[in-house]
């Protein structure tokens, strides 16, 4: 059994009727037993958190504990077996306030789905010991790249906004294969375009609904090529999910080794010799603690 480092939380909202805390967490959680949160309820691993932000005052609650409007309930998220991804993370820069990390292919940012622990944020936490490290932004679990973290809550949101004000510049490199003769060393595209959910919920589509979609626009380049490959160098002005996969296919070179685009790949165990060919290769920006214009790049490079 995997059991998270630290709580997760959920808080009840202001419209739930009457009902005991492990019924509103069964209700919340319907991917999950309702037997496993009786049994967590019962060994008291559920609590109430203080709202004094006290730890040590926090409230194990019981079967029959009622939810309050607006409470925060904690948990700890357990895994029977997780997996282990085996590629090391790497720390690029480090100071008061954020740290850079490269993250390796198939490891995700956070906690989610079957990886509890197995995560760029608990090993850095590890590795570090800074126990406010947080990651100021996400890249998918099967790109690899650069992460910025914030190290220090006092200034944490000064980092968040960078991405909200999209003040930061982000540069990725990502390789497709080639059918054709065609040139292609030069050749720039401008994707201005809307991305939707599509099916499953976990997919994105290009649209032209735009009152129900999201803009998205992004700057890609081809920068080298081989008889087979291409490799792109990509500037995405926003920050859709799944963004510059669906521009890549948009142009008509999807990246090599996509499971979900342009077709979604059966579910099957990790291919560690076949990751996704997308890399976070660039971060530049202006530190808004420091006002020093700062640019980090990964040690890596995608090879075609």
């Amino acid at each position: 059994m995997s059991r998270a480092d630290r709580p997760s939380f959920i808080t009840v909202p202001e419209h739930e009727g009457p009902k005991t805390i492990l019924e509103f967490m069964q209700e919340s959680f319907p991917h999950i037993k309702p037997s496993v949160w009786l049994e967590r309820i019962e060994a008291g691993k559920v609590f109430v958190k203080d709202s004094s932000k006290n730890q040590n005052k926090n409230q194990i609650v019981s079967t029959k504990s009622m939810a309050q409007l607006q409470q925060i309930i904690g948990y700890y998220r357990e895994i029977t077996q997780e997996p282990t991804i085996p590629f090391a993370e790497q720390i690029i820069a480090q100071n008061d306030n954020f740290l850079i990390a490269h993250k390796p292919h198939f490891l995700p940012v956070m906690p989610a789905g079957v990886f509890v622990n197995e995560c760029l944020q608990q090993r850095l936490i590890r590795k570090t010991g800074i126990k406010e490290l947080q990651a100021a932004h996400r890249l998918d679990r099967d790109t690899a790249g650069l992460v910025l973290f914030s190290t220090k809550p006092a200034t944490r949101g000064l980092y968040h906004q960078l991405f909200a004000d999209r003040a930061i510049s982000k540069q990725y490199q990502a390789v497709a294969t080639t059918n054709s003769d065609e040139q292609l060393v030069g050749k720039k595209w401008h994707i201005k375009n809307h991305i939707k959910r599509s099916q499953p919920s976990f997919l994105f589509e290009n649209t032209d609904d735009t009152e129900h979609a999201q803009y998205a626009e992004s700057m890609i380049e081809c920068i080298g090529q081989s008889r087979t490959k291409a490799l792109f160098s990509l500037s995405p002005i926003t920050g859709r999910t799944h963004q510059l996969r669906l521009h890549m296919q948009h142009i008509g070179f999807p990246i090599l080794n996509d499971r979900f685009y342009p077709t979604l790949q059966p579910k099957q165990p990790d291919n560690f010799q076949s990751p996704l060919q997308l890399l976070a290769k660039r971060l530049s920006f202006v530190d808004p603690v420091t006002q020093r214009e700062e640019t980090f790049k990964s040690p890596t490079d995608l090879a075609i």
